[in-house]
């Protein structure tokens, strides 16, 4: 099995485990809610920074300097 596979995998069993959890305790729920939607948050904060500083990146080394 790819190594990557192994790692999501592993992710999806901790979140099922993590979901199971919360079923079981509804008093917990908004703790475990306000964490996971700060996580995706944050991922989605990050992955326009990447997008962000790939295309400033590309775009000041299309600029030429030179003769």
């Amino acid at each position: 099995m790819f190594p990557e596979l192994i790692v999501i995998r592993h992710l999806f069993e901790v979140l099922g485990a993590r979901w199971r959890a919360l079923r079981a305790d509804p008093e917990a729920a908004y703790s475990t809610e306000t964490v996971i939607v700060t996580a995706l948050l944050a991922a989605l904060a990050l992955t326009a920074v990447g997008i962000i500083v790939a295309k400033v990146v590309a775009k000041a080394n299309s600029i030429t300097t030179g003769p």
